[in-house]
């Protein structure tokens, strides 16, 4: 089991036009490294919700045969959403949705998305590029240092502007007030 341990660095780009930011990237040397895949995702939080109140997040995620629990701490002020996260592998979903349960944690919300994952070769690993397919529509996220993200958005014609620092749960409650809709999950109606 692996376990990863770092400060997250990331902008949300809302695309408008997929296919335009697909042929920017293609052109600026960015290739897949991860192929599309679907995650279905849930955060879990006490009844009274201790984690959000504090800025934190508990997510378990799907990502095909693996699964990967995830914790992120309060957000830095900041151009960019940058926050500690740590994350590890873990073995069974079904265990460890008992374990949180157990420890007095309940899913608070789910959220599905198809992403594929792109990296520039010529950038030796600086940071990553996601193009995420949600129910409110698709988002690239770049994500490694800060200069790098900003070099990397003004390279495929965007600008500190277009960046978004919410998170997909935010986000999708904004859609659904936009929308005048009651929240619930954001999840495909469904998927193949």
């Amino acid at each position: 089991m692996s376990t990863e341990a770092g400060q997250e660095v990331e902008v949300k780009i809302p695309l408008f036009d997929a296919s335009a930011t697909d042929k920017r990237l293609a052109s600026s040397g960015f290739t897949v490294s991860a192929p599309r895949e679907f995650e279905s995702n849930t955060l879990y939080d006490t009844a009274d919700g201790k984690l959000r109140t504090a800025g934190m997040l508990l997510r378990l995620r799907q990502v095909g045969s693996r699964y990967v629990v995830t914790w992120k701490g309060p957000s830095v002020p900041g151009p960019h959403k940058s926050r500690p996260e740590v994350e590890s592998a873990v073995g069974s979903l079904e265990a460890f949705d008992l374990i949180l349960r157990q420890l007095g944690y309940q899913p608070a919300f789910r959220y599905e998305k198809y992403r594929t994952e792109l990296v520039n070769p010529n950038d030796a690993g600086k940071g990553t590029v996601t193009f995420d397919e949600t129910p409110i529509g698709h988002f690239m996220e770049l994500e490694g240092p800060a200069e790098w993200i900003d070099q990397t958005a003004q390279q495929l014609g965007f600008t500190p502007d277009d960046y978004v620092l919410e998170s997909y749960g935010k986000l999708y409650l904004d859609d659904c007030a936009r929308r005048g809709v009651q929240p619930a999950n954001m999840v495909f109606a469904s998927h193949p």
